[in-house]
């Protein structure tokens, strides 16, 4: 089992750029991973991407030396389980709103008797059983980063972060958003206001926090407020931001 260099980054305080990846085809996966991100985000969550193709692209990620985060699409530990089984060692675990779903969420990280999690060394986690120390060692390199991402889980985040096995937050801001009633509008001073609050909270307890944003500019200024790990842009919409300059650039030459 390799070490997990994005957990070993957050534990030493270092600043962790990446992408979100959105988009099927491990062409796409292998562009971003040789282009110097940190990291990268598999989104399992809204991304139509099936487990073999999350296989190939975590591979492509080590051979390439780029750290990996997987977005799971739900609580499920049968989900969980299987992505680690799979090879994920950090999980990014959507709309947590509680300590209750923290706890069962850790839990589905670690074996018995700490955990819940299906044992099972005969996986590629578990290098197909060549690793020996698998079963002993496996929850030292798994990095668990719960979402906080609604107006419920912000009022609860004081418990969320202090629970047992969370090693990140994350704050999604659209959700939040929308939960507050302002869809569409993260930017509203209310919800801005409730992101700093958990923000706060977060880096008082020393618990690292990640944001997604839209530009070197925003991501940087992300990390000046104290973010330790920033998405700096998702791969469809910045592929659509491109052809759509392109295709305004031909038009305005053509006209």
């Amino acid at each position: 089992m390799s070490p997990n260099q994005f957990l070993k980054g957050l534990r030493g305080k270092q600043a962790q750029v990446g992408l979100w990846h959105n988009l099927r085809g491990v062409a796409a996966t292998e562009i971003i991973c040789a282009s110097g991100f940190d990291w990268i985000l598999l989104d399992q969550e809204h991304s139509p991407r099936s487990l073999e193709e999350l296989s190939l692209a975590l591979g492509i990620a080590d051979r390439l030396g780029t750290s990996s985060i997987v977005r799971v699409g739900s609580h499920s530990p049968q989900e969980i389980g299987q992505l680690l089984d799979l090879g994920a060692q950090s999980l990014l675990v959507p709309m947590v709103e509680n300590a209750e779903q923290a706890e069962s969420i850790a839990k589905a990280c670690q074996f018995a008797p700490q955990g819940t999690r299906g044992v099972s060394s005969q996986t590629r986690a578990g290098s197909w059983g060549q690793d020996k120390n698998f079963l002993r060692d496996a929850r030292e390199e798994i990095c668990l980063i719960l979402q906080i991402e609604s107006k419920v889980g912000a009022d609860n985040a004081e418990a969320i972060i202090a629970t047992p096995g969370v090693d990140a937050v994350f704050i999604g801001a659209a959700d939040l958003a929308a939960s507050m009633g302002h869809l569409g509008n993260p930017a509203h001073p209310d919800v801005q206001q409730v992101v700093a609050r958990v923000l706060s909270q977060a880096l008082e307890a020393d618990k690292p926090v990640g944001s997604l944003t839209k530009s070197a500019a925003t991501a940087s200024a992300a990390l000046a407020e104290g973010y330790s790990f920033v998405g700096a842009g998702t791969d469809s919409a910045m592929l659509g931001t491109t052809f759509r300059a392109l295709a305004t650039e031909i038009t305005d030459w053509r006209a």
